[in-house]
């Protein structure tokens, strides 16, 4: 059997999510699912950092066009999205937040739908 990942903060994060979706409903936009999911780190003493940028790809690219939703006690990308459908493109932007910052573990979760379901992308090439 296989080892999960980040699995006490995989949990936290996830009660907070629901708790967000069973709080606001499906139809609140990205900022206000943020504004709770924050509010309720806050109160569980959860370390987090808010639209942290990602770091530049290339030389030139313009500072600051990417940020990750959430990076939760700097081990798990959280990226929220209130969208009716979840694109292969959004998995790929994880993926890319994931590499960029070494991580092994993010949660793609789109709050749009009538029952959330965080979805868990790994990056296997991580070192941390």
């Amino acid at each position: 059997m296989e080892k999960l990942i980040h699995p006490e903060i995989s949990y936290k994060i996830g009660g907070v999510v629901f708790s967000a979706h069973n709080n606001l409903g499906q139809f609140c936009n990205e900022q206000q699912y943020g504004d709770f999911i924050e509010n309720e780190f806050i109160k569980k003493s959860i370390k987090y950092e808010r639209e942290k940028i990602v770091p530049l790809s290339f030389e030139n690219e313009f500072r600051g066009r990417n940020k990750i939703d959430f990076l939760v006690e700097d081990n798990v990308v959280l990226e929220i999205k209130a969208k009716r459908i979840v694109t292969t493109e959004d998995y790929y932007q994880v993926k890319r937040y994931l590499v960029a910052f070494d991580k092994k573990l993010g949660i793609l979760v789109n709050f749009r739908v009538k029952y959330v379901t965080p979805k868990r992308i790994l990056n296997s090439s991580a070192k941390s």
